[in-house]
This record gives C-alpha cells, structure tokens and sequence, in this order.
C-alpha cells in the first residue's frame, strides 16, 4: 500500500460525493427527479436533504414518496412515521404510513393508519379506496385462517 500524499488527503475520488447545492437545492431536484419518474435518483438527494434538515416535513414527505416508489416499503413507513409522530393530525402521512405498511405485509397497521386518514379527509376517495382495499385483504386472511387446502380446518376451536 502506497503512503498517503502530503498534506494529509486521500487522491482517491469519493466514491459517492455530495451532490452540489444545499439541501433546499436537493429537495428541489429531488422533486423533479420524482416528478419525472426518476425515484431512486430522487430517493438519494432526498435522503442527503434529509440529513442536513432532520425533520423537515416536506423534505420527509418527498422522501418516504421516493422510497415507496423505489419499494422500500419499511424505510417508507420510517419515514411517514417520523411526520406522524410530529404531526398526528397529518392525514398525507397516515396514508402514505398506511401505504407503506400494507406494502411491506401488515395490513393490521395500515388500516389503522388508513382509517385515521379517511376519516380526516372523508371526500378524498383514493383514501378510501386504499382502506377498502386493506379491509378486504384483513377479511380474506381472516377467511382463510380457518383453512387448511381450500377446506375448513377441523382443529380449529379444538383448544
């Protein structure tokens, strides 16, 4: 291994270096790139907004939009959760909390989460929509727990 050189710095380009700008600058092309369907790319300058202002809501909002999209549902659901626990009242980030739940396999939240949003924004059908659709999946599941191949399970109730 060679030495360093002097002055103490690594000639070595950074393998990710920070994009130019400052965070407003990165939320900014953050949701361009979202808007054009470019989620992961967005989803990076996002994340360095992210960092540089932690717990700005329309930063958080971009981002856990751009990690859904790029199907990172858990890191998603992180992310709504930080602006619900800030804002209960947000009904955009229980649905996008509840989105993000039902994605990543626990219908049992999202609902919760979808119905608080529903009921704060009732005249919104995608909202509704997305609970009816959790709904059913609960019911379903339910349906199929007493199950077994296609045929009720003679062992339930048994214990």
């Amino acid at each position: 291994m060679s030495e360093a050189p002097l002055g103490g710095h690594d000639s070595r380009p950074e393998e990710n270096p920070p994009p130019h700008g400052d965070a407003y600058t990165w939320y900014q092309r953050g949701l361009e790139l979202l808007g054009r369907g470019s989620a992961a790319a967005a989803a990076q300058l996002l994340e360095r907004a992210a960092e540089a202002e932690p717990g700005a809501r329309s930063v958080l909002e971009a981002l856990g939009r751009a990690q859904f999209d790029t199907r990172r549902y858990a890191a998603a659901a992180d992310t709504f959760r930080q602006i619900v626990e800030a804002s209960p009242s947000d009904d955009y980030a229980h649905f996008g909390l509840g989105l993000a739940l039902a994605r990543g396999g626990d219908p049992g939240a999202a609902a919760e989460h979808l119905a608080l949003a529903a009921a704060m924004r009732p005249e919104l059908r995608h909202y509704t929509d997305a609970l009816q659709g959790v709904r059913a999946t609960l019911r379903a599941r339910s349906q199929a727990g007493g199950m077994v191949h296609g045929r009720p399970d003679e062992t339930e109730g048994l214990l």
